[in-house]
């Protein structure tokens, strides 16, 4: 069986975002939740079990299954004691659920190699939907494109940016790099709404 090396390296990092859930719902399950949270964490669970089944079965990197995607809901599984979200109004789009999870993944990865903290905004403008991802770290080197495939900082494989990216055109939308109010690096996913 041949086995394309780089295709390989690239599912083994796309698979990391989705294990790493079930790993934390596994930890957390020794703690007693009230059954709204444990719904939330089971379902939690599911989604992040049918994305490692469809990242290693589908023979496509980049194949989409499109549907309404209601793209805060999928923000706001990231919250986290390092990662706020923050949802202003709708944001649907006509999406692939296990995709876009994907890109948001990388993004906050990202976030969270090169800074402490991550703020997720969701929102609509335009007729877009716009997922800006902002760090607390050191900001993008001048001159570094942080899209290219293999681009790397310490510490990174360097798929996970262009995999955002190259996600966000197979929908139809851009990932760029956004000016940053503060110190550190803004990354602004922008989708069609499905409202538009």
């Amino acid at each position: 069986m041949n086995v394309d090396p780089e295709r390989f390296r690239i599912v083994v990092h796309e698979l990391r975002s989705p294990v790493a859930a079930l790993e934390a719902l596994a930890a957390a399950a020794r703690t007693t939740y009230d059954p709204a949270t444990l719904r939330r964490m089971v379902a939690l669970g599911i989604a992040a079990a049918r994305d490692v089944e469809r990242i290693v079965a589908d023979p496509e990197l980049l194949s989409l299954r499109l549907d309404g995607v209601d793209v805060a809901a999928l923000a706001a599984e990231f919250a986290a004691p390092s990662v706020e979200v923050e949802a202003n109004g709708e944001a649907s789009v006509r999406g692939d659920a296990t995709r876009l999870r994907q890109a948001i993944a990388n993004l906050v990865a990202n976030a969270l190699r090169h800074g402490t903290r991550a703020v997720i905004e969701v929102g609509e403008e335009d007729g877009l939907v716009v997922v800006s991802v902002t760090d607390d770290g050191p900001g993008i080197e001048p001159g570094l494109d942080p899209f290219a495939r293999g681009a790397s900082g310490t510490g990174s494989t360097g798929y996970g940016l262009w995999l955002a990216r190259a996600i966000a055109e197979a929908h139809g939308g851009t990932l760029e790099l956004a000016d940053s109010p503060a110190q550190g690096a803004r990354l602004r996913l922008s989708l069609p709404s499905s409202s538009a």
